[in-house]
């Protein structure tokens, strides 16, 4: 029988730390960090069609459709593999905008997945990370499903096995523009490399959140807050901030301390990216 139709995850990640250890001569900025999932996010439904047309519903407000990440890498998986199909696909969207979760690049690769799998184009998961990399330099480890340590522009991944926490995460009333964090002069850009085992015995830091708490109060105003209660954290270019629980019976307690005016979930850390666990359940 031919699957016609899959609903998918496209999961959040997390960076447990972000080092910016230089900058290229092309802009691009050197990164460490390391990347775990959680068992939140958006959701896909993609329907085969054999128009060759890509139709996203709902559109994103101020985002058109052709430059949506689900959209960009449709095309790029017809144009890559010849394919003719093409698909209806409809967004539940959970993840925020400007988060530092990862939500449009896991649109993008659960997109690429996903219709690779429907479609039966037959490409490998380092042929569709590869794709990723074209579409945003965090796609490529949500193609390929493992929590990672990452190098480069953070495509240089390597799988690791890590705690599965349960994580708080709290979500600032605030989108951040990560081109304009990075842009900023006050960026710190000279740390020196790490090694995981390193991080494991000492931790690392996020980079980015001193120039963050400098532009959005309404962050420095969360992470004071949630510092009260644990190690906060912030992943990413933010605007999202996390701690990590033993239980999550201690994570709620947290949040249930938390003012009801902010908002948060509570998820857990996973090693297997959502996706893979829903699609290769053979693997």
């Amino acid at each position: 029988m031919t699957t016609t139709s899959l609903s998918l995850p496209a999961p959040a990640k997390l960076n447990l730390f972000l080092h910016v250890t230089g900058r290229r001569a092309n802009g691009y900025h050197e990164l460490q960090t390391l990347f775990q999932f959680i068992d939140h996010g958006d959701t896909l439904h993609l329907v085969a069609r054999d128009d060759g047309r890509i139709d996203l519903q709902p559109e994103l407000p101020g985002v058109p459709a052709e430059d949506n990440l689900i959209v960009k890498a449709a095309r790029l998986l017809q144009k890559s593999s010849g394919c003719t199909a093409g698909a209806n696909i409809r967004l539940e969207k959970r993840l925020p905008m400007g988060g530092g979760i990862g939500g449009g690049s896991s649109d993008a690769a659960t997109t690429l997945v996903g219709l690779n799998h429907l479609w039966k184009t037959g490409l490998s998961i380092d042929q569709l990370a590869t794709l990723g990399l074209q579409l945003g330099a965090d796609v490529p480890v949500f193609v390929r499903g493992e929590a990672a340590w990452a190098e480069g522009v953070g495509e240089q991944l390597t799988p690791v096995e890590l705690d599965e926490p349960w994580y708080l995460v709290v979500v600032p009333p605030c989108q951040v523009s990560t081109a304009e964090i990075f842009s900023d002069q006050r960026l710190t850009r000279d740390t020196p490399p790490i090694t995981l085992a390193a991080f494991r015995r000492h931790g690392g830091r996020n980079d980015l959140l001193p120039v963050v708490e400098a532009r959005y109060p309404e962050i420095r105003n969360a992470l004071i807050l949630l510092n009260n209660y644990c190690e906060a954290k912030m992943t990413g270019s933010g605007s999202c901030l996390f701690g990590a629980f033993p239980s999550r019976r201690e994570a709620d307690k947290v949040r249930a301390r938390l003012p009801a005016t902010l908002q948060t979930f509570v998820a857990k850390g996973c090693n297997r990216s959502p996706l893979h666990q829903l699609l290769y359940k053979a693997a």
